[in-house]
């Protein structure tokens, strides 16, 4: 096993052996599949000029991906990642958001470099693929399908497809029994701290990528078995059990 690909992220390593012997892989959408950071903070400037006040850096707004869309629009609003603005003013704000968005959709989200190859050489080993995400499905649904993705994955759960969503278990859970497969035959590959808890609490295995989101934070701190350099690196890892 080539050591270049991959470097260990946890305490329990020892007890992992790759390639690892899974059924599924559940793959994160924003920050992992696709680099959506340019479009939504289009959107919130777009949203902010049309509310009066004043546009942030893109690199601020990336910094406040990765809980959704209406968390990304109250720490736009407030400037804090723990912020609550004014209830009137969320109101108002999160439509206009969304509008935005929704027509500035794919103007420059792209897939990250290894996702194609990666994709291909997971299902080429005969692993079943989800993809699993917390952006609502009026929004994920049509980036898949113009990214060229959407025919790649036998199930999509949206933030909004279940009652609760990552860092929860329930959507890991739930793609496992669609699968018919015991959580520990099962990979989440993510970016962020969402994944990493998402993961150990439903009982499966996650690698994370290092070139994502993660709310500003480094993805080096994540409890999770490796850290991967691209899906494609990540197809490597693994082996149909």
């Amino acid at each position: 096993m080539n050591n270049n690909l991959f470097r260990y992220a946890n305490t329990t390593v020892d007890k992992i052996e790759f390639p690892l012997p899974i059924k599924v892989v559940m793959i994160d959408l924003d920050g992992t599949l696709l680099d959506t950071a340019d479009d939504l903070a289009l959107a919130a400037n777009m949203m902010l000029r049309e509310l009066g006040k004043p546009e942030l850096s893109p690199t601020i707004i990336q910094s406040y991906i990765g809980k959704g869309i209406e968390r990304l629009v109250k720490r736009t609003l407030t400037g804090d990642t723990n912020g609550e603005p004014d209830a009137a003013l969320l109101a108002k704000a999160l439509p206009i958001y969304q509008h935005y968005y929704a027509e500035n959709l794919c103007v420059k989200t792209h897939p990250f470099p290894g996702v194609i190859d990666g994709l291909s050489s997971l299902l080429s080993s005969g692993l079943r693929l989800a993809c699993i995400t917390n952006k609502s499905e009026v929004f994920t649904l049509p980036l898949l399908r113009a990214t060229g993705l959407l025919d790649q994955f036998e199930i999509v759960l949206s933030g909004d497809s279940l009652p609760k969503k990552k860092p929860d278990p329930m959507p890991l859970l739930h793609i496992c029994n669609y699968f018919d497969v015991l959580p520990r035959e099962a990979l989440l590959i993510g970016d962020s701290l969402n994944d990493a808890i998402a993961a150990r609490a439903a009982g499966c295995h996650v690698f994370c990528v290092p070139y994502g989101y993660n709310e500003g934070r480094d993805v080096h701190k994540l409890d999770c078995d490796a850290i991967v350099e691209s899906l494609y690196d990540a197809a490597k890892l693994v082996k149909k059990l």
